[in-house]
């Protein structure tokens, strides 16, 4: 199963009720908020008391134009709930649209506390059978998608730093099971989503001296891009069930993450997964071998095999046969 992005959601501990919440004054930011798990991290942030900036451009499963505006849904709902919500319905894998979404927290609310980098799709394909076009499209849209929100919210963080105001600033990336171990027909995806690992990486090492904290999650929930290619994992389970897929389940995570009781965990990655969180350890040096001098093609794959029978094996890939 591939972990991926959001699908309904209410959330508890209402901060909008008067309580303060763990999010309460915080300034949110949640790209493809309109279902799914962005939904359910919108709605899960006012709950804890945070104006939330909802965005999503309101497209289908590939990318393509979709008949609604999701966005401005879910910032009705927030607003009705007693909470704070605007949306906004720009592209954020453009630099215009990234720098908007800024620009609409600023406007809104006056500063820009959290973001939440989640928008996404999928176009599935064999490698061989997969087009240029769908590698780019998948590219855009998650790590793009990614990169510009972040630069464009980290500038202003900076210039925040440099202006001697106080800066706690959070942010929390999307990747996915496909990035951390590989999913078959996924190749675009688990490219993108392991570039999203990189980027948490490099973004919590430079952005760390201004305030800033960077960390991923790699969920696994019932969206509209697990539900039918996952569909008996992802099914609802009999009534009164913990519903272990529900997108809800992820976003206490991605709330604490993205407020200040978070303080000092940064460049780091979690599973979240109905009632489980676990810390991915990532790339480490296994078993070495060094004979400080250049090896012969023979002795290195002699010496390759002595390590590989030393080291511990990798996770399965996700769809792989036997």
């Amino acid at each position: 199963m591939a972990r991926t992005t959001g699908t309904t959601g209410a959330a508890d501990t209402k901060g909008t009720t008067g309580t303060a919440g763990m999010a309460d004054g915080r300034v949110v930011v949640v790209t493809g908020a309109g279902r799914g798990l962005g939904r359910a991290h919108a709605l899960a942030f006012a709950a804890q008391g945070a104006r939330v900036v909802v965005n999503d451009l309101g497209v289908g499963l590939d990318g393509q134009p979709g008949p609604d505006g999701p966005a401005a849904l879910v910032a009705e709902e927030i607003r009705a709930a007693g909470g704070e919500a605007v949306p906004h319905g720009g592209d954020i894998a453009t630099a215009a649209g990234a720098a908007s979404l800024v620009e609409c927290a600023v406007s809104a609310f006056g500063r820009l506390d959290t973001l939440v980098n989640n928008a996404g799709f999928l176009r599935d394909r064999m490698l061989v059978n997969l087009d240029e076009d769908d590698w780019d499209a998948v590219m855009r849209v998650h790590l793009k998608g990614h990169f510009l929100p972040l630069k464009h919210a980290a500038a202003w963080w900076r210039a925040e730093a440099k202006a001697g105001r106080p800066v706690s600033a959070r942010v929390v990336n999307t990747s996915s099971g496909a990035g951390l171990l590989g999913s078959v027909g996924q190749g675009n995806y688990s490219a993108a989503k392991a570039g999203i690992l990189g980027l948490t990486l490099v973004a919590a090492a430079e952005m760390g001296r201004y305030g800033v904290q960077v960390n991923a999650i790699a969920p696994a929930a019932r969206t509209r891009m697990t539900e039918q290619t996952f569909a008996e994992t992802m099914a609802a389970p009999a009534e009164g069930a913990f519903d272990a897929m529900a997108p809800e389940n992820v976003s206490p995570l991605v709330v604490w993450l993205g407020s200040d009781a978070s303080a000092g965990v940064t460049g780091r990655v979690f599973e979240a997964e109905g009632g489980r969180i676990t810390v991915m350890e990532g790339w480490r040096p296994g078993p070495t071998a060094d004979r400080a001098t250049r090896w012969t093609p023979a002795e290195a794959g002699e010496a390759a095999l002595k390590l590989l029978a030393a080291s511990q094996p990798p996770g399965a890939v996700y769809g792989a046969q036997g």
